[in-house]
């Protein structure tokens, strides 16, 4: 099966309808992304090991802040209730060798869902959500609700780029034995992960 032509505003369709309309929604024009941004804003897999593998180097995590909080209020996505207990968390991919700062990433997971092992490594190590699940052999299931286009602003420090510049991001719920436990959003510049820049 292949992309279909649609129309002057969006070009080109992706096999997944939810997706393409995340993406109309946010008024991000996929005809306008590179290749590999659309495979980072549309994959359900492991971001961690594709970024290492189109970057060849490996990367490791930088955490901003992480903390146990109660909700000011629903969260109908994860199925919780004002008050609830989770653990909110910031963080940025780095390459280990570059330094550079590839994905800025924010997290809202809720810790009694979670397999205790995982919830003390997920606390304790400086690795990506995404290894702790392949060394667990957690089963996941990820479902992306939403994709933004968005100015820097305080974000930009971290990838050295002007606060009016633009960043790409998307937003996923994962789900661990039929009910969420996180969801998570990344973002990255715009400018990054296009051809030119290597």
């Amino acid at each position: 099966m292949e992309a279909k032509v649609m129309n002057s505003r969006t070009q080109t369709t992706f096999f997944r309808q939810d997706l393409q309309e995340s993406l109309i929604r946010s008024h991000i024009d996929p005809s306008r992304l590179s290749t590999f941004q659309k495979i980072i804003l549309t994959t359900d897999g492991t971001l961690t090991e594709i970024l290492e593998t189109y970057l060849c180097e490996k990367l490791q995590i930088v955490k901003l802040g992480e903390e146990i909080v109660n909700t000011a209020h629903d969260i109908p996505l994860l199925d919780i209730k004002v008050d609830s207990e989770v653990m909110e968390r910031k963080i940025l991919l780095q390459g280990k060798i570059s330094r550079n700062n590839w994905v800025y990433a924010e997290s809202i997971i809720i810790p009694e869902r979670l397999d205790e092992v995982f919830r003390e490594r997920l606390i304790k190590s400086q690795e990506p959500i995404g290894r702790l699940w392949l060394e667990r052999r957690v089963e996941t299931f990820k479902e992306i609700v939403d994709t933004a286009r968005e100015m820097a602003g305080d974000l930009s420090q971290y990838f050295k780029i002007n606060k009016e510049d633009k960043l790409l991001s998307r937003t996923y719920r994962v789900f661990s034995n039929r009910q969420p436990i996180m969801m998570i959003t990344e973002k990255f510049p715009e400018s990054y992960f296009r051809p030119e820049i290597f």
